[in-house]
């Protein structure tokens, strides 16, 4: 098998992942290899005929250059010519193709009959599930954004369930693993592979109720987990915590009798380091060398560390990736040159194999760590290394091992990136051949690496960083000053950890100065632009575009040898000038194929998000548990009523807007009375200009303050500020918003022709007066839409109201109330069992989540 035809099947294998992420992939994929084994051979041999027939006509003009050289080193073989014509070469590629996504469906995690989540009754998190879980950590405990730690146990057995369809069993084997959040003191001490019981509630994952939202649920089973427990407490005692299991089983096989509460060589190694790093720096300096040098997974970075480096396009900074695993290599290289190929290459790989257990088994430092070793195992057969090849063998040995990092973004990243660098690095180097190569380097990293991964960022996160090439050409010194002492700092740590100190406290003043370049990027105005939600197609089509250009760029270089090896044959001159002239053409078409492949890929992007900006009308309740919020999307201007807490905006709000292409909020509606900085408008402002805001400017509020602060914060983002009025009305575009009452709140909302009508929350004797009130005043007229917060509601507000639809921002809704809409034939929503809702004129509204109670309503 030649090297072509390798390339092929590992080609093949990784397509037939790809397609499953259709449902019908794998019968695509299928008819795909069925006609490409048909039809492929004949097409290449139709190729390599015209091909043949063109190269004999351009010889026959250069026919003493002809005679100088063999036929083998005159032509060098295009892409096309280089593949096989053999149909069975074709026809193993489709199989593979189809066994892939058949492979791909075998790995993919599925529930055991015994799994915990089986202990969760039908209809998910409505009755609590009171467990004591026992089983053994499958990760070291992390910090979460609320304060809790977070890992991952492997199950054994179970007891003490209450709520269950079986009632109260005691030492219940079970299988399957648990994503477990306890207390951040109950995990103090908890190493991976320690062995503890978890007293806690088990809950099953919901799928996102939010559009943009995070999927939890898909999260948890790409990780073979189906179910959560919100721990109380941990069984410390180690004997406690398997004492039923060995009643259980006698077999005590399934726990490691000598591991006890203690970390392992490897994390102690890992601790060992971390802690030499840390001890004479103060936070976040410390924690982020020790990231730069081992990847987050060693050590629990600050959240906004985090989040700042993420928006300013740093992101890779604080991974485990090939940045690492090269500078290691290169270092064992070094120290070793004087040493044989063979210690060499023993000292290397197992440098790799410390550097991927310190780091942890993350896909990106896996498939680095297997290129370093294929470039270790060609040092010693002395053969060149071929990048390219080397990254496709990589990829494919890890897909075989784990095919569900197909789907990882960070192997996706990974791959794109290292793909960059491999096949877009040398000509920009070749470009920048004036400068000096370490500056040139600094320039052509960044930029080789963003082309690839740009669009699948766009895809993923709907969004882009214009700052992040810029950000990581000015941090491009620090990184590599900080991963260089990192590394060489660890490596003390671990010999001497003193040593380590005084080596981690020279790249203080660096980590100051990287930390301070993402955090000025990050809050620089427009350091995030939303384009909007990306499709496959859109996807593919880019890709498309990059791949023109690399295939152009390699096609302009193959003309000028042509033109190279004319120019050195005696020609009539009428023949030579039609050659030159022949050629200019050909090489100008190339030279245009960059800029035209920048403004289709920035068409491709643009202009569906303008078209559907420009046209798109649409209202979305968005499921939270407080505040209801509400977006109103008018032909290019978004409305926001009401924001929710931080968490809220970061975790709801913003997702949604992000994926909608929303990049700044014409108009924004508080209608509860408190200082904006206290709930998320101050968080929103943060990532959002707000263009006019209206407050509800109520006399009588709890802990009302001030509210210049936040009228500065608006006005700093060139937005005016306004407070309510009582029966004023509002022009928010094609929307009318008057506050019918300040206090309660009560918002009439007139959308087009439909009325929506908001009511807080209010006491039966409340509700009556303002029936009362309303009925004598007559300023409320019959709406379509009753949006309330799903408490009671009286039968003369209903009364009065006369809804169609009524919609509740809550998990639950209030008996009565509901039978009353029922009565009524009132159509019934409420976000805890439909999630978000959407609206259009045409369509009516739509749920996030399927229900069998659900009713598309055409209002």
């Amino acid at each position: 098998m030649n090297q072509a035809t390798g390339v092929i099947f590992c080609i093949a294998y990784i397509v037939g992942l790809i397609s499953t992420g259709v449902s019908w992939g794998r019968y695509g994929i299928f008819a795909l290899g069925i006609a490409v084994a048909v039809a492929m051979p004949k097409l290449l041999l139709k190729y390599t005929r015209n091909s043949f027939k063109t190269t004999n006509k351009r010889r026959s003009r250069t026919k003493e250059n002809a005679l100088e050289e063999p036929l083998e080193t005159r032509e060098k073989l295009s892409l096309l010519e280089m593949l096989p014509r053999a149909k069975w070469v074709w026809a193993v590629a489709g199989s593979i193709a189809f066994l892939a996504s058949i492979y791909f469906a075998i790995r993919s995690p599925q529930p055991a009959m015994n799994d915990i989540s089986k202990l969760i009754p039908v209809g998910g998190n409505t009755q609590e599930v009171a467990v004591t879980v026992r089983g053994r950590l499958a990760s070291t405990p992390r910090l979460t954004r609320s304060g809790r730690s977070q890992f991952w146990l492997d199950t054994d057995a179970v007891s003490e369930i209450n709520g269950g369809e079986g009632g109260v069993v005691v030492n219940r084997p079970v299988s399957g693993k648990l994503y477990v959040t306890v207390p951040l003191l109950q995990a103090t001490g908890l190493y991976a592979d320690n062995t503890i019981a978890v007293v806690g509630s088990l809950y099953k994952p919901q799928p996102p109720s939010n559009p943009g939202a995070f999927d939890f649920q898909a999260y948890l089973a790409g990780q073979g987990a189906f179910a959560g427990l919100k721990g109380r407490q941990i069984d410390w005692k180690r004997e406690n915590a398997i004492a039923d299991v060995n009643r259980l089983n006698t077999k005590t096989g399934a726990f490691w009798e000598s591991t006890g509460m203690q970390p392992s060589p490897i994390q102690t190694m890992r601790m060992r380091i971390v802690r030499s790093q840390v001890s004479q720096l103060s936070v976040p300096e410390g924690p982020l060398i020790s990231a730069i040098a081992l990847g987050k997974q060693a050590v629990d970075l600050p959240y906004t560390i985090r989040d700042s480096f993420v928006q300013a396009g740093l992101a890779h900074a604080i991974a485990a990736s090939g940045t690492q695993v090269s500078m290691v290599l290169g270092l064992v290289l070094a120290l070793t040159r004087r040493f044989s190929k063979q210690l060499q290459f023993g000292f290397g790989v197992s440098a790799l194999f410390l550097l991927v257990g310190l780091t942890g088994f993350e896909a990106s430092i896996c498939r680095a760590a297997l290129m370093g070793f294929g470039t270790l195992f060609a040092l010693v057969l002395s053969r060149e290394v071929k990048p390219l090849g080397l990254l496709l063998i990589a990829a494919t040995i890890l897909l075989l091992v784990n095919p569900l990092w197909i789907w990882d973004l960070g192997f996706q990243l990974s791959f794109l990136a290292t793909l960059g660098l491999v096949v877009t690095a040398p000509p920009l180097m070749a470009k920048f051949d004036w400068m000096p190569p370490a500056i040139a380097s600094i320039l052509v990293v960044p930029i080789a690496a963003s082309v690839w991964v740009l669009p699948l960022l766009l895809y993923v996160f709907s969004v882009v960083s214009p700052y992040s090439i810029l950000v990581n050409i000015i941090a491009a010194p620090l990184l590599w000053i900080l991963s260089i002492g990192g590394m060489v700092s660890a490596l003390a740590g671990l010999i001497f950890p003193p040593a380590g100190s005084v080596l981690a406290q020279l790249l203080d003043y660096p980590a100051k100065g990287l930390i301070a370049i993402a955090e000025y990027f990050s809050q620089l105005p427009g350091n995030s632009v939303a384009v909007g939600q990306v499709s496959a197609f859109q996807l593919i089509a880019l890709y498309s575009l990059i791949c023109w250009v690399w295939l152009g760029g390699r096609r302009k270089k193959e003309e000028g040898r042509r033109k190279k090896e004319e120019g050195r044959g005696k020609k009539e001159e009428g023949r030579r000038k039609k050659g030159k002239s022949r050629v200019f053409a050909l090489r100008i078409s190339a030279a245009w194929i960059l800029p035209l492949a920048l403004m289709a890929g920035i068409g491709v992007v643009a202009l569906p998000a303008w078209h559907v900006q420009s046209s798109l009308f649409q209202v979305t309740l968005l499921a939270t548990s407080g505040e209801p919020v509400l977006v109103i999307q008018d032909k290019g201007k978004v409305v926001l009523i009401n924001s929710g807490d931080e968490n809220t905006v970061r975790f709801t709000v913003l997702p949604f807007l992000q994926q909608q292409g929303v990049n700044s909020v014409n108009f924004a509606i508080a209608t509860h009375g408190h200082l904006g900085l206290s709930g998320g408008w101050g968080k929103l402002l943060e990532r959002l200009p707000i263009k006019t805001f209206y407050d509800n400017n109520a006399p009588k509020q709890i802990h009302r303050g001030s509210n210049q602060e936040f009228m500065t914060a608006v006005q700093s983002r060139q937005g005016v500020y306004f407070p309510l009025e009582t029966n004023k009305k509002i022009d928010l575009g094609s929307t009318q918003l008057q506050f019918v009452d300040a206090e309660i709140p009560v918002v009439e909302l007139l959308v087009g022709d439909r009325t929506w009508l908001l009511v807080g929350d209010m006491t039966p004797e409340a509700q009556s007066m303002l029936s009362k009130r309303l009925a004598a005043t007559g300023t409320l007229k019959r709406v379509e839409v009753l949006w309330w917060s799903g408490k009671t509601l009286t039968a003369e507000l209903l009364s009065a109201v006369g809804p169609q639809v009524a919609i509740a921002s809550s998990d639950e809704i209030d008996p009565e109330t509901a039978a009353q809409l029922s009565q009524s034939k009132t159509q019934i929503f409420w976000t805890g069992r439909d999630g978000a809702l959407q609206w259009t004129p045409a369509g009516g509204f739509k749920t996030t989540l399927e229900s069998e109670e659900n009713q598309t309503s055409f209002l």
